[in-house]
């Protein structure tokens, strides 16, 4: 729908990496049929022509005035495309489409603010290093991976949001998932964790770039404890809900019953039931588990409430964050891996054969896919296929400062009611693969591609 490409210096790596984000962006508004452009596929969230304005939006109320000195020209088309949060209160939003602009305007609208934009970017002195301070004591690099981070983060949520679309809307841009892998049988067990540190966050002014809620750096001792090598499958889920886990009271929490119950939540969101089986809901194609036995030992993807229930029913827990973190990062010495400069397996930079991630797939692969992303005691996919749902409820970190320029990015959501997943999925990009980045949701949201592990201490 827009020119993709900044058009500068192909050499500036932050500049590559603006143009990537937005042709990705832009690849993903390509799915949507323009009969459908105004269709709202979650009921939470805001219709599909919202984002298309909101992602270019934000870049503009970033940057435009008080970093490049330029004027609005369309100040309530700012204000409209601001803001694309969850609905606050617990309430649905009630907006019609005719409410909102023509797709001409709105697309203009876009091609405005890139063009005004892009002319000032050309001119600007730009690295991959922190810059010089522009406004509060943040650079311009600084703003850029705002912008820049921003954009991916809604490549992802927009591709859960699409995926609920219905198929008969959505314009088919890949090949079909490839179903057939080496290994599908998976041999579930535990992995000891011993007892050791977990640092979680980032030092602030050390020149790396992080959100708010990464700062500050901390460490935490983690008694020993164990956890599950691989996420939990749908394979495992099966027999989860065959048990009657959904009818089962005491595996709920008050909350977490009174939403199945009154939402009449019976099963995964991604599953549906045809003809007495089941079948997975992909971005494509709806795929039956009796054909393609592979989906089995695909991640199950749930909600906070649901992972709970699970975990209660096997009688384990999800780990906490600072668990988690030990988990991918730790050494069974006690110490840590320089997780800054590492990943779960190491040294290596994330490639296919480490993770299911950095969009590499429409769907999730089996847990069992990627050895080489194993962790020091053996855990398996922590790094992409699947979020992780862990215990922890999002809260700051002690020195928690919110970003002058965005002050509701993280402190709207420090509520009690959101929980911290960590990991990422087949959507996330690779610079969100971070060891400090913490993703967060609310315990009912069904729709986010997020799975978990249990844990026994």
């Amino acid at each position: 729908m827009l020119a993709t490409h900044a058009g500068h210096a192909v050499g500036d790596r932050t500049l590559e990496r603006i143009s990537d984000a937005r042709r990705r962006s832009d690849d993903l508004f390509g799915l949507v049929r323009a009969d459908s452009i105004y269709e709202r596929p979650i009921a939470e969230r805001h219709r599909i022509i919202f984002y298309l304005g909101h992602l270019e939006a934000f870049d503009w109320n970033l940057l435009h005035e008080n970093v490049f000195g330029l004027k609005s020209f369309e100040p309530e088309l700012d204000r409209l495309f601001a803001f694309g949060i969850d609905p606050v209160g617990g309430g649905l939003p009630t907006d019609q489409p005719k409410e909102w602009p023509a797709l001409e305007v709105v697309l203009d609208y876009a091609r405005r603010i890139r063009a005004a934009l892009d002319a000032k970017l050309s001119d600007a002195k730009l690295s991959d290093g922190s810059g010089d301070p522009t406004r509060g004591g943040f650079s311009l690099h600084t703003f850029l991976n705002v912008a820049i981070e921003h954009r991916l983060m809604h490549v992802e949520t927009l591709a859960y949001m699409l995926h609920q679309l219905p198929l008969n809307r959505k314009i088919r841009q890949s090949d079909p998932p490839t179903l057939v892998t080496p290994s599908i049988n998976v041999s579930h067990d535990m992995v000891s964790i011993p007892a050791g540190v977990a640092t979680l966050g980032l030092v602030r002014n050390g020149g790396r770039f992080g959100w708010d809620n990464e700062f500050e750096a901390h460490t935490s001792r983690v008694s020993g404890f164990e956890m599950d090598r691989y996420m939990v499958t749908n394979r495992q889920y099966t027999d989860f809900m065959d048990a009657g886990g959904y009818e089962t009271r005491p595996l709920w929490s008050d909350d977490d019953w009174e939403w199945k119950t009154s939402r009449g939540v019976s099963h995964p969101a991604f599953w549906k039931k045809a003809g007495g089986s089941w079948l997975y809901r992909g971005m494509f194609e709806e795929i039956a588990f009796e054909e393609n036995p592979a989906v089995l030992a695909w991640p199950v993807y749930v909600s906070h409430a649901e992972a709970a229930a699970y975990a209660r029913w096997a009688g384990k827990d999800l780990p906490t964050e600072e668990e988690w973190q030990r988990a991918a990062y730790g050494r069974a010495e006690g110490s840590e891996r320089p997780c800054l400069s590492e990943y779960p397996w190491g040294a290596g930079e994330p490639g296919t054969n480490f993770g299911n991630f950095d969009f590499e797939h429409w769907h999730p692969m089996p847990v069992n896919a990627f050895p080489a992303g194993r962790s020091a005691f053996g855990v398996e996919g922590m790094l992409g296929n699947g979020w992780e749902w862990t215990s922890t409820v999002f809260a700051p970190f002690a020195g928690f400062e919110p970003f002058p320029f965005y002050r509701g990015y993280s402190a709207d959501f420090f509520d009690g009611k959101h929980f911290v997943m960590k990991g990422g999925s087949s959507r996330t990009a690779a610079c969100m693969l971070r060891s400090t980045f913490r993703n967060w949701f609310q315990a009912h949201y069904q729709y986010v591609y997020a799975g978990f592990r249990c844990v026994q201490r």
